[in-house]
């Protein structure tokens, strides 16, 4: 099974929920693998004792200017769909930031005058955890685009782990890589808080989760604070609630420190509970 957790925004406790429901279903004795999809700012290992156990360069194919048999046409820049290219009257200029890797340029340049070739953009790292394995995508600062890392981090735990149950850390947001990161998902949970600011980015996650067609539920956390309006919304909207987190200052100060939290929360305890057993009425 695959489950993704995200979020319309920061904040709202996805790494919490991530790094102790792995480690939790860890310890009854599961075969479950973690693996952080939020590439440009990581940090599940943070919460996590972990031992680097192999480190893999991750790259992206971008086309490569070859002036020799050029003749300048312009149909590579007329066929990129991303801007990636533009030809000049004397040479042509690739902007490897740009390239979404599609080969448009490549496959249809009349002189062959772009070949694809590698270009690093980041790493994948494998962690030993106790327990359980941590997979980690980390983009190299300056790299513009996080999703080519994020769908090489998902393929790379699916292959290495296809028995296993998957739990990817989504980045936040609903843009594009959030989009990679809960597409092929069995289930997604999406976590938000009681608040004007929570409702609002709940409401957006919720409507891409539909254009994907995703399976999804909701978890309150920090339950307490704010209002209603999040649960009026799910009711409204037929959203199942997976379960409230409290709000918690206990909660607060072990994750200043780093801390797993239901190992000393019993209600925290309580929540992943519910999660699991939510998690295991899924047919997926």
């Amino acid at each position: 099974m695959k489950i993704t957790i995200a979020s319309g925004k920061g904040g709202t406790g996805k790494t919490t929920i991530s790094t102790n429901l792995t480690s939790y279903i860890a310890s009854m004795g599961n075969s479950v693998v973690l693996a952080d999809l939020d590439v440009e700012e990581p940090n599940s290992a943070l919460f996590l004792q972990t031992k680097l156990l192999n480190t893999q360069t991750s790259n992206k194919m971008v086309p490569n200017w070859e002036e020799v048999d050029c003749t300048l046409c312009g149909q590579c820049a007329k066929n990129c769909n991303f801007n990636a290219i533009v030809a000049m009257p004397s040479e042509i200029l690739v902007f490897p930031e740009l390239c979404h890797s599609c080969y448009a340029c490549s496959e249809l340049c009349p002189t062959n005058s772009l070949p694809m070739t590698a270009a690093r953009i980041g790493e994948i790292k494998k962690f030993k955890v106790d327990g359980f394995d941590f997979i980690e995508g980390r983009l190299d600062l300056g790299q513009e685009m996080a999703v080519p890392l994020i769908a090489q981090t998902i393929e790379y735990t699916t292959k290495n782990y296809p028995n296993h149950i998957k739990i990817f850390d989504a980045p936040p947001g609903t843009s594009c890589p959030v989009i990679e990161a809960s597409r092929g998902s069995d289930f997604v949970m999406l976590i938000t808080e009681a608040t004007p600011f929570g409702l609002n980015d709940l409401i957006l996650a919720v409507e891409t989760m539909r254009v994907l067609d995703q399976k999804f539920g909701v978890i309150i956390n920090r339950y307490g604070i704010g209002d209603a309006s999040v649960e009026e919304y799910c009711q409204k909207e037929g959203i199942p609630i997976i379960t409230k987190v409290q709000n918690d200052k206990e909660v607060a100060k072990l994750y200043s420190k780093g801390e797993l939290l239901y190992k000393k929360i019993p209600h925290f305890k309580n929540s992943l509970d519910e999660i699991i057993s939510f998690i295991g009425g899924i047919d997926a």
